[in-house]
């Protein structure tokens, strides 16, 4: 099970998630409480090991924005609505996560790996699991929204997922992420794929 922890705000949250053994970790550049700088994001991540991704969330950046996170951050990943990644102008080489959100409009074509979540990012609300599990049959669909230690297993196993991102559900307050609560996270979900 591929694993995401979202918005990054410390370098304590960035090594408890690698400590914990996350596949992904995800630096918001869109307004939230969780919103970091280019520069904020790259010294946390400057010890990251080139097997974790890398990842910057945005939600519809401006071309200059996009510009700035990219020659300043050069992040493995670019997180963006599916819409924003189409009018975009991005270098070829980088790889790019579309998301696609319950109750708005879907692609005509779904892209090979996507991240699937609610309308609105970080309000801790669950996504619709049944259109989840019905798009996960299409790709590889990596679920957001409301996931915490203590619902991933069902999630996993309502829609069998190629991955999930978590970052409210692993907080103590919003914005400060909570070690035990990654650690109980990680664990839950991969020890739901070995049952």
């Amino acid at each position: 099970m591929w694993v995401k922890v979202c918005g990054m705000t410390s370098e304590v949250a960035v090594s408890s998630a690698l400590i914990a053994g996350v596949d992904a970790i995800g630096f918001v550049f869109a307004p939230s409480r969780r919103r970091v700088t280019p520069q904020q994001a790259l010294k946390m991540s400057a010890g990251v090991p080139t097997r974790i991704q890398r990842i910057a969330v945005m939600l519809h950046p401006s071309r200059q924005e996009v510009a700035e996170v990219l020659s300043v951050f050069k992040p493995d990943v670019l997180q963006c609505d599916w819409q924003d990644l189409e009018s975009l102008r991005l270098p070829s080489e980088l790889t790019v996560l579309p998301v696609l959100r319950a109750g708005c409009e879907l692609p005509a074509e779904l892209p090979k790996r996507f991240l699937f979540e609610g309308a609105v990012s970080g309000t801790g609300e669950t996504a619709d699991w049944e259109l989840a599990a019905r798009l996960a049959g299409q790709g590889e669909l990596i679920l957001a929204g409301g996931l915490n230690s203590g619902n991933v297993t069902e999630a996993i196993r309502a829609v069998r997922p190629f991955g999930v991102d978590v970052s409210s559900g692993v907080e103590s307050l919003p914005g400060v992420k909570d070690a035990a609560k990654i650690f109980a996270f990680v664990h839950m979900a991969r020890s739901e794929v070995r049952d």
